[in-house]
């Protein structure tokens, strides 16, 4: 009797409407299962389509295309006997479904759709698609007449049902279902279900790899059984970046997994179990033995085929691996890089222009670029996955090119440029220059003073008057509005370069401006409108500052490069107001009102535990009470609504920004508020200032009392000893 079986997990990077390469991409994945060993092949969620093609599900080509490359799937030789599930969206009875299709040699055996949909953080399953509400029942699903002129069927079952083969039975849950309260895995398990897949697109984010990790262990330590998890890998048009952690899961170990971030394509797993394990680990469980029974069944649909060889008893079974999990630090050289290349390939641009101030926030995305580059020679060098260095030779218009090291290959692909004003340091030069020749990026420098006076003297011509900074004289007004256009002007000048400089350098196509203002700033919006924050995209733009001086700190030892340790001890400044002998008068954290770290604290407390102005005073109140008091805490507070209520505006033309923080404030997607606010939150406030009082009341009397106390205690002193007072 057979026992033993080999299945497969497939790691893709799809595109969004890519319908041909997603088709080559899956078709590879099934090359690579068979060869493998595997006679199951699972991949992730909607990986036909792309899972990020949102309100195009609406459009009836989406579906038709769909149905299409199934068609091409169908009749390819290669999936001839290979039990395959594939992710793609199905209209049935005029509602529109996420589902897996699963089929064999030319028949589809199940449709089965999502039964619980992912409706936060990023996500918007439910404006597309409806959840399957007939749990344990299937309806008959019509064929489109191009799929029943290659399988014969007219109908197949689509809904809440497992798969029934000569030797084990397979069921499914479909990302969130893994998540949710109310998982499918356990009833699942319960009816005898032994293999479990999930198709998923779950994203990227700091420090949350382990919670995948986490819930296959407990998914399969509770009930017994296998579970084969497929994730998306990569940015399929979107600010995520789909992490690519695949795995398969035995009894509560994990048994191999995929990289979290990598640039190949295609990535497949294979595990040989042996299905006694599950049977026999279950069979343990005495208390789930007795409560299977009274298990309601699922519909079963049978087949005709096995997984497991006859004869099996020479295959080798695979072992627990030992899981390691990559560091912030790790994620954010590693994931971004990744996520810049997928877009930069995809575009069709030549490479990046970045403003590099000699700051933390530009440094770190020119590392990032840096890294990148680094990766790509990995790849190169190891002769890993083909479709890179293609891709790579396209990108620089060489066929024939092959790069010698990461700083040449930086030197192809980055642009860095200082550039300065009056009002910059030379210390901010030097350093830009110092990093840029260590990273190997094509460095420029310019002063861009004749610009800015020709704006102000075309004001000036105007108005008759011409402002000054506030150190020599002038208002707040003119002191702001000198800054901006500085920083404006940046901007222009970053498309005009980025547009141009590789047509300066003999080489064909243009750069993506590189944005580089942090996820700190943006929720505060310490930037000017349409400044250089204001570009193509930003890989920074959900990272913190206290992350990415984390991240400086580890590229230091990592890349060797030395000058990071003075681009992360230097202040962070803007420079934007005039030097005060040579020396800066002006730093990020002063101009803002408060620090990088209370910024994030206020973030999170926003976003993450929803608190408005008066619930986070009174949990900050408590948490900063060693250093602030209640009235000073108050004015923080105050002080951070007014501005986020001054600046929401900014957040609408935010640049796409990499998805790493759960405190993002992307009102693109990511944070749906308003961007107009009444800025002196005055019924908040006002609460805020009921509490400070009390609170302040209630100290006075703890101190009365206790005042009152010590003199009572006094005074019975003095007339215990015969002290007369």
């Amino acid at each position: 009797m057979g026992r033993k079986v080999t299945v497969a997990s497939a790691t893709l990077n799809q595109w969004a409407l890519d319908f041909e390469g997603n088709l080559d991409r899956i078709l590879q994945s099934i090359l690579e299962a068979k060869e493998l060993g595997a006679t199951f092949r699972t991949g992730p969620e909607l990986e036909i389509c792309g899972y990020s093609c949102e309100d195009h599900f609406y459009e009836s080509d989406t579906y038709l295309h769909s149905w299409e490359v199934l068609a091409e799937l169908l009749v390819a030789p290669l999936c001839k006997d290979i039990l395959i599930d594939v992710g793609m969206p199905v209209m049935h009875k005029n509602v529109a479904y996420n589902c897996r299709v699963v089929f064999l040699n030319q028949k589809i055996l199940l449709i089965r759709p999502k039964r619980i949909l992912c409706d936060d953080g990023n996500y918007r399953e439910s404006r597309w698609f409806s959840r399957w509400q007939k749990d344990r029942r299937v309806d008959d699903f019509y064929l489109p007449r191009m799929i029943t002129s290659i399988t014969g069927q007219k109908t197949v079952p689509i809904g809440d049902a497992v798969i029934s083969t000569l030797d084990t039975c397979i069921g499914f849950e479909i990302c969130e279902e893994l998540w949710c309260s109310e998982s499918s895995h356990i009833p699942l398990a319960m009816d005898g279900v032994e293999i479990i897949c999930n198709g998923s697109g779950s994203h990227t984010q700091l420090r949350k790899n382990y919670i995948l990790a986490d819930l296959v262990k407990s998914a399969t330590m509770k009930c017994g059984g296998c579970y084969i998890f497929s994730n998306l890998r990569g940015c399929d048009g979107e600010r995520v970046y789909f992490e690519g952690t695949s795995s398969i899961t035995l009894n509560g170990v994990i048994l191999t997994k995929t990289k979290q971030f990598s640039l190949e394509e295609v990535d497949v797993i294979t595990a040989t179990i042996d299905l006694e394990d599950i049977r026999c680990y279950r069979n343990s469980k005495r208390s789930q033995a007795h409560l299977a029974p009274a298990n309601e069944s699922y519909p079963r649909i049978n087949v005709d085929y096995s997984l497991s060889p006859e004869h099996d008893t020479s295959l080798p079974t695979a072992q627990p691996i030992r899981m390691v999990y990559l560091t912030p630090e790790e994620e954010i050289s590693q994931g971004p890089a990744c996520w810049l290349w997928d877009y930069l390939r995809r575009s069709g641009q030549g490479g990046f222009f970045l403003p590099l101030s000699g700051g933390v926030d530009s440094s770190s995305t020119a590392l990032i670029v840096h890294s990148m580059c680094r990766l790509i020679m990995e790849i190169v060098q190891k002769g890993g996955d083909p479709k890179v260095l293609a891709d790579l030779r396209r990108i620089t218009g060489d066929p024939e090119y092959l790069p010698k090291n990461a700083q040449e290959l930086c030197n192809r692909f980055l642009v860095t440029c200082y550039m300065g004003t009056e009002n910059s340091s030379k210390e901010t030069k030097q350093r830009a220059a110092a990093l840029a020749a260590a990273i190997g990026s094509y460095h420029l420098h310019i002063v861009i003073d004749k610009a800015v006076n020709a704006c102000l003297e075309i004001f000036s011509t105007v108005t008759g008057l011409f402002p000054k900074f506030a150190a020599n004289g002038g208002c707040a007004r003119q002191n702001l509005a000198l800054q901006n256009i500085q920083a404006r002007l940046r901007m222009v000048l970053s498309y005009l370069f980025a547009q141009l400089v590789l047509w300066a350098r003999g080489r064909p196509g243009g750069l993506l401006v590189l944005g580089s203002a942090n996820v700190d700033e943006a929720l505060r919006g310490y930037m000017t409108k349409y400044d250089c924050s204001s570009a193509d995209i930003n890989p920074i733009g959900g990272i913190s500052k206290t992350d990415l001086r984390k991240f400086m700190t580890y590229a230091k030892e990592k890349f060797n490069i030395h000058i990071i340790g003075e681009i992360v001890a230097a202040p962070p400044t803007a420079e934007l107001e005039p030097l005060v002998q040579g020396k800066l008068a002006q730093t990020d954290e002063q101009d803002m009102g408060m620090t990088y770290l209370q910024l994030s604290q206020f973030g999170r407390l926003r976003k993450i535990e929803n608190c408005g102005p008066y619930s986070m005073y009174c949990k900050l109140v408590h948490t900063w009470s060693d250093s602030c008091t209640p009235k000073q805490v108050a004015e923080k507070v105050k002080h951070f609504f007014r501005c986020y209520a001054i600046n929401r505006h900014k957040m609408t033309v935010l640049t796409p920004s990499y998805h790493a923080e759960n405190y993002s404030p992307d009102d693109n997607r990511f944070d749906l508020r308003p961007f107009l606010y009444r800025a002196n939150w005055s019924w908040q406030f006002r609460a805020i200032d009921k509490q400070v009082e009390y609170l302040n009341n209630l100290k006075r009397s703890a101190s009365t009392s206790s005042t009152g106390s010590a003199n009572k205690k006094i005074s019975n002193s003095k007339i215990r000893t015969g002290i007369t007072v």
